[in-house]
């Protein structure tokens, strides 16, 4: 295979010192390209457009200087990994420690000594091929790190998902009202204009917002008529448990054979995300009159990524079938919520809810109850946001 001719653009306005370089270089034209130009304006546009492997420059030039085209090379994303040699006639120490901060890695004094010149020449091009595949192994490590992140983030989301599914009724026929729950506190996010980042995090740390559920008895959880006022404060401690259960290691909370096959190392490892869920957790059936559970809290004492779950659990619950009622349609659910809107939701999550009602009405349908490869469906649409 041919080897890549190495290419150098020289810049002087003096003739005569362009003239000399091209006949001391003259033996070197099959190994180098070289590209003379007696205007930095003209330098500088070549390199805009034509990729070089250094610069051999003149500092003392009318219109701009060669300080000046340094500083442009050296302050431009495309250009300022070339090596550049200062070719100077000029005494002065100074100029010459300006060319050096600026990110000059060499200096050559005219008259040009022929000797000395090939060998800065192949000292800087050899540093520029150090310096390439240096770029080039360390984007091959930034490839690879982000596909492992990748990697994780999957599993992360399929543990989140399924400990999701068994919380809310251990049935994978209605597990896929977690995935929606996530999917529509993203577009709420989104309509309040939350920043991307923050809502990323809800549209993951919303689907264990009853992982509580995990400890409640099925005879209540699976009740098909009225609860107890005794069974209602069973219920409502799923809350405060699945906020431990988020908060601290499983192994302190349950035995182990209940945690048999979940990784969840895994989700441990993203803090701010745990910590997120476990507030969720805490806090989504509070309301906004304070008349809510487990704490009273009242407007903006709730966290406002609880009061943004709060109305995507209710209005995807309300069209969901449940043990103890049949689906409710769109209309009748909106008439229930608009009553509770300036009570039991904040108005403007409630509001923005309104608002982006078409995206959501498409997430119903685009995660059904009982298809399967919804999972991999909403695992697509996390990586969409955070690729």
């Amino acid at each position: 295979m041919k080897n890549h001719k190495k290419r150098i653009l020289f810049v002087d306005d003096e003739p005569n010192i362009l003239d000399a370089l091209r006949r001391t270089l003259r033996s070197f034209r099959d190994q180098w390209e070289m590209v003379y130009m007696d205007r930095p304006e003209d330098a500088w546009q070549h390199l805009l457009q034509q990729p070089c492997d250094a610069v051999v420059t003149d500092i003392n030039m009318p219109g701009m200087t060669g300080l000046e085209l340094i500083n442009r090379i050296q302050s431009h994303e495309k250009t300022r990994d070339l090596p550049i040699v200062v070719l100077t006639g000029l005494q002065e120490p100074g100029l010459k420690v300006d060319a050096l901060r600026l990110g000059a890695v060499d200096l050559l004094t005219k008259p040009i000594d022929p000797t000395q010149l090939i060998a800065r020449l192949e000292n800087v091009l050899r540093l520029k091929s150090h310096l390439d595949q240096l770029k080039r192994q360390n984007e091959h490590l930034v490839e690879q790190v982000t596909r492992q992140g990748l990697e994780l983030k999957r599993a992360q989301l399929r543990i989140i998902y399924r400990l999701g599914r068994v919380a809310e009724h251990r049935d994978p026929e209605t597990g896929n009202h977690v995935v929606r729950v996530g999917a529509i506190s993203r577009a709420i996010g989104q309509t309040l204009g939350l920043p991307p980042d923050y809502v990323e995090q809800l549209a993951w740390a919303a689907p264990l917002h009853d992982i509580g559920k995990i400890a409640i008895p099925d005879r209540i959880l699976f009740k098909p008529g009225p609860l107890t006022p005794g069974e209602w404060a069973v219920m409502q401690r799923h809350c405060v448990f699945g906020e431990r259960m988020l908060r601290e290691p499983p192994e302190n909370i349950l035995p182990w054979g209940a945690w048999s096959g979940l990784n969840l190392a895994l989700l441990n490892q993203s803090d701010p995300l745990m910590d997120m869920a476990a507030t969720i957790a805490l806090t989504h059936h509070e309301k906004w009159d304070g008349t809510g559970y487990p704490l009273g809290l009242a407007q903006e004492e709730i966290p406002l990524e609880s009061r943004i779950v709060a109305v995507a659990d209710v209005f995807d619950a309300l069209l969901s079938h449940r043990p103890y009622k049949g689906p409710c349609s769109e209309q009748e659910a909106l008439q229930i919520m608009e009553t509770k809107a300036g009570n039991h939701f904040d108005p403007e999550v409630y509001a923005a809810f309104e608002k982006a009602l078409p995206e959501i009405r498409q997430i119903r349908q685009q995660f059904e109850d009982g298809k399967e490869e919804v999972l991999e469906k909403a695992i697509h649409e996390h990586e969409v946001h955070f690729v």
